[in-house]
């Protein structure tokens, strides 16, 4: 990550390493947060919720980075420091309506198509531009930026033309200064292609293969 930062002349601190850990047992995420790791994702709620059950009390964030259902939303909101999936106005207005019966705001990053995918969540670019003042007057969503998972490639280069355009989105929504908008941040890159999404701009790489190895679907 170090490397990849410096390549392109941007500062090693301003990119964070988020654990993916669905499917990684509690004791081997006990490991890697005492080793370091400050921040890890989880994809399901019912693997999760155990996991932040039982490493209270140790240094980590958690951030909820999976497709997520209207119908577990209230039990996501205030438990994740961030939602990194908010993939359409539905998903974004029952963010905002639980917030709001809980009293608190939520961080969030709006899921990007950057592909186009058929099979895939998130917002299309263009459709993103035209639906931001609807997301903007949900008071309760603090939007921090963007998300993205490229078309899948074997070759990380040609997965840079997509985070490229996810950066470009994003410059191009700051530069509408529009109150209560930040992008400050952009997810994207993940153990294969993280080098190339930090050279593209990614502040937060979600690996996790490449910290806990081949998984299978149970932890």
């Amino acid at each position: 990550m170090e490397a990849a930062a410096l390549r392109v002349g941007r500062a090693p601190a301003t990119i964070r390493l988020l654990g993916a850990t669905k499917s990684v047992d509690i004791a081997r995420i006990r490991t890697a947060i005492q080793a370091g790791l400050a921040l890890c994702g989880e994809n399901r709620l019912q693997e999760a919720l155990p996991k932040i059950e039982s490493l209270k009390g140790l240094p980590v964030e958690w951030h909820f980075i999976g497709r997520l259902q209207r119908r577990k939303v209230k039990a996501v909101v205030g438990r994740f420091r961030m939602i990194q999936s908010v993939e359409d106005l539905e998903l974004a207005e029952e963010i905002q309506r639980r917030s709001e019966e809980a009293g608190i705001d939520q961080p969030v990053l709006l899921e990007v198509n950057i592909g186009s995918e058929a099979s895939k969540g998130g917002f299309e670019p263009h459709a993103l531009e035209r639906a931001m003042p609807e997301l903007l007057a949900m008071r309760r969503l603090r939007i921090q930026g963007l998300m993205t998972i490229p078309p899948p490639e074997d070759d990380p280069e040609r997965a840079r033309p997509h985070f490229r355009r996810l950066r470009e989105l994003a410059q191009s929504l700051a530069r509408r200064d529009l109150p209560g908008l930040s992008m400050a941040e952009l997810s994207m890159g993940m153990s294969h292609d993280y080098a190339v999404a930090i050279e593209e701009g990614a502040t937060i790489v979600r690996i996790g293969t490449a910290l806990f190895g081949t998984r299978s679907e149970h932890p």
